[in-house]
């Protein structure tokens, strides 16, 4: 199996022309539908002396918001280019709701990574941590001035647990292009051989794979990011680990690091 339908996230920021473009080369790799998603909600009127002049604002501000949508769509459409089947879908709501929504349709969903140090995206912007743990689905979070992954190897960085072997399943369609898939495992606790059955598991669906267990010093995103930075992998893949507390999101170390400042791109699962 491959991805069918990739969803692209869009908003206009200066790099969403980049995000598309590499949705774009993805879904003519794996001959995929590529949909574009935006969406805002309509300003509610205030400080209206009667309800003819609010229905004017309501007019009004659903007319801005159409112009915002269709700079959007202008935006992906110009950006994904001929040659390709495409789809767009802009609503009146929340830019999350909007892009989760979409999601129960998609195989893939591509986002831009949101660091406290990325370009702000602005009205129509979704941040990567919400939408992996609303969606459902395996969601590619691409950093800034990126317009092509080749993923020709991929570092798949394994903590065993349902997130890590969800992230694993998702991402055989890229393991099976790759030219060499890198088990990486960490930690003391890591159960001795694991990356030696994962790597003949993959092997069984074609894949070609190799173990690695990282004995570098320092925090678990950095030695993950230097070792795939050292493979020249330009994706890793992994499992993304949180929870919901009080309408926030709350992300563990690593998962937090890799969606504020990885700097290659990540495809996660929850």
């Amino acid at each position: 199996m491959g991805y069918a339908n990739i969803l692209v996230a869009l908003d206009l920021s200066e790099d969403a022309p980049d995000r598309v473009s590499l949705a774009a080369g993805l879904a003519r790799r794996f001959e995929a539908i590529l949909t574009g998603a935006a969406a805002q909600t309509v300003p509610v009127p205030i400080l209206v002396r009667d309800l003819c002049e609010a229905a004017d604002d309501v007019e009004q501000n659903a007319t801005r918001v159409r112009g915002i949508l269709q700079r959007a769509r202008d935006v992906f459409e110009h950006s994904a280019g001929s040659e390709l089947r495409t789809l767009w879908h802009a609503g009146f709501a929340d830019p999350l709701t909007h892009l989760v929504e979409q999601a129960s349709t998609a195989d893939l969903v591509v986002v831009s990574r949101q660091g406290p140090d990325d370009p702000d995206p602005g009205p129509l912007g979704v941040s990567p941590g919400p939408v992996l743990m609303q969606a459902g689905r395996p969601v590619l979070i691409v950093p800034p001035r990126i317009v092509h992954l080749k993923a020709a190897r991929i570092v798949l960085a394994w903590k065993d647990g349902p997130e890590a072997r969800r992230a694993m399943s998702a991402a055989l369609p890229f393991f099976r292009a790759a030219d060499q898939v890198l088990v990486a495992t960490r930690g003391e606790d890591v159960r001795v051989g694991n990356a030696e059955d994962l790597a003949v598991h993959l092997a069984r669906h074609g894949v070609s794979a190799t173990a690695h267990h990282l004995h570098a010093a320092g925090p678990d995103a950095d030695a993950i990011m230097r070792f795939a930075l050292e493979q020249d992998a330009d994706l890793v893949v992994m499992g993304a680990y949180g929870h919901s507390r009080l309408r926030e999101w709350i992300f563990g170390g690593v998962t937090r690091d890799v969606l504020d400042r990885a700097p290659i791109c990540s495809l996660m699962c929850h």
